[in-house]
């Protein structure tokens, strides 16, 4: 269960919350433009885009080195995309033979098939539309996750559901994404939402009746507040749509968690078998243009950075920030 997000201010802001039961070795990884991306089915991309993402460093017989299993990236050119559950509707057809005029990417490659050399959603949009995301599993441990994405620039968002009806892709004009359902029927249950504010309600109730509000938010009385997917999507984009963007950096990305904040999970409210609790592993914020990728975890609530133009980008080794995952408690006395 995850939440993804896009943020305007003056800079354009992407990330996310992954939400486990367990943290499986994630790091903060640096694709610089000349660590080659070997694909299953393409041919290997020997330059391309820098990317900077959380992601799991893989290790596969056909691959034979590190391969950036990217959660959620972001390129040099400012292109971002994360990948979320989708169990039960996403489908992967298994690859057969290539087809002409068809580009076949197994569903791990998808991140650094497009940020490797798009530059914007217009362009991803064009390389998707004769895109099958195919069902190669990067190891046997390791069996193709059912996924769909959210891409975005600075100018658009989309979603992208590989489904039975084949690759579909829409425009999302909330800039969020969670898990089930299908994207257009989470966009359809905001119609049930239309009445909530961030306003002080009037009294429509009755004009008999001397009707007051005694509370300070009352107009957003109705907003979900359960953890489910569907009731995520319908916070996180109140919160986003209402987010006042600040004047500086710092004020900027605190804003972003604050958004996420709205929709993290605290271990032990979703239980998922004997002694398995689901929470919040870490949420991510990435400044698109500055190539700045913040993060915090479930154990640590500083936020953290990694600057991606501070390191070599035509080297050819991956970069890799293991996760500070121990709280650190500034204090004053």
């Amino acid at each position: 269960m995850c939440t993804a997000i896009t943020f305007t201010a003056k800079d354009f802001y992407f990330g996310r919350t992954l939400d486990d039961t367990i943290s499986r070795g994630e790091e903060v990884i640096i694709t610089p433009r000349n660590y080659p991306f070997v694909f299953r089915h393409m041919e290997t991309m020997h330059n391309h885009y820098a990317v900077i993402g959380m992601a799991c460093a893989g290790e596969s017989l056909s691959v034979r080195r590190a391969y950036p299993l990217y959660y959620d990236a972001v390129n040099e050119k400012g292109l971002a995309m994360a990948g979320l559950n989708f169990v039960g509707n996403a489908y992967y057809p298994k690859f057969v033979r290539a087809v002409s005029g068809r580009d076949h990417v197994a569903q791990f490659e998808m991140i650094p098939w497009i940020l490797g050399q798009c530059a914007s959603v217009e362009e991803a949009k064009k390389r998707l539309e004769r895109l099958t995301v195919t069902d190669d599993a990067f190891a046997e441990n390791l069996p193709p996750a059912p996924l769909h994405w959210l891409l975005a620039d600075r100018e658009k968002a989309v979603v992208v559901e590989a489904v039975k009806e084949g690759l579909q892709i829409y425009d999302n004009p909330t800039g969020v994404l969670t898990n089930n359902p299908p994207f257009l029927e989470q966009m359809f249950r905001l119609n049930d939402y239309m009445h909530i504010s961030a306003r002080e309600p009037e009294n429509l109730f009755c004009d008999g009746l001397p009707l007051k509000s005694y509370s300070r938010g009352m107009g957003a009385l109705g907003l979900p507040g359960d953890l489910s997917s569907g009731s995520r999507f319908v916070r996180a984009v109140f919160t986003r749509m209402h987010a006042v963007p600040g004047d500086s950096e710092e004020d900027n990305v605190g804003q972003f968690f604050h958004i996420l904040g709205t929709v993290g999970q605290t271990k032990g409210c979703c239980q998922v078998g004997e002694q398995e609790y689901e929470m919040t592993i870490y949420t991510s914020c990435c400044n698109t243009r500055m190539g700045i990728y913040y993060y915090t975890t479930y154990g640590n609530h500083q936020i953290t950075a990694v600057d991606m133009h501070r390191e070599d980008l035509d080297g050819i080794r991956l970069i890799r920030y293991p996760l500070v995952s121990e709280e650190c408690i500034h204090r004053q006395n």
